[in-house]
């Protein structure tokens, strides 16, 4: 039933849940996981640019977004199911619905919330919209 499922991870407890989650599905489908971190750029929200002195470089977010995924798998045993660990800059929601298309994801497992720029104040707003937008089944673990 479902073979490609896609795991959007920011490390926080309820994307770990959602991995899990995710293996779990993965070991009784025989299906393969994509472990997805979205780094989080100015770009892709306010749309700052250099001239706006923003103090870290797109290096420092890409090495910070690789930590994170390592993070989001320390202490889970994958049960020797095939994962591929992906991290892309930009806007979550908008990444994650282009992955969906670009990778033929057949699920999306995601936390209901997660530690965004602002954590909190809007609540699982990137949830919300990959719920809304995607064109496969979404499963959201609380």
């Amino acid at each position: 039933m479902f073979k490609k499922i896609l795991v959007a991870t920011d490390a926080s407890e309820y994307s770990r849940r959602a991995l899990q989650t995710a293996l779990n599905l993965a070991q009784k489908f025989q299906a393969e996981i994509v472990l997805l971190f979205v780094a989080y750029t100015p770009e892709a929200y306010w749309g700052y640019n250099s001239a706006y002195s923003i103090q870290i470089t797109r290096e420092e977010i890409e090495e910070r977004g690789w930590l994170t995924l390592g993070a989001a798998l320390e202490g889970i045993d994958i049960k020797n199911i095939p994962l591929k660990k992906k991290m892309i800059q930009g806007h979550p929601s908008s990444v994650i619905l282009e992955e969906i298309a670009n990778e033929n994801i057949d699920l999306v497992v995601m936390g209901s919330h997660g530690y965004g720029p602002i954590a909190g104040a809007v609540l699982g707003s990137v949830s919300q919209r990959v719920l809304r937008k995607a064109t496969c089944p979404v499963l959201i673990v609380k």
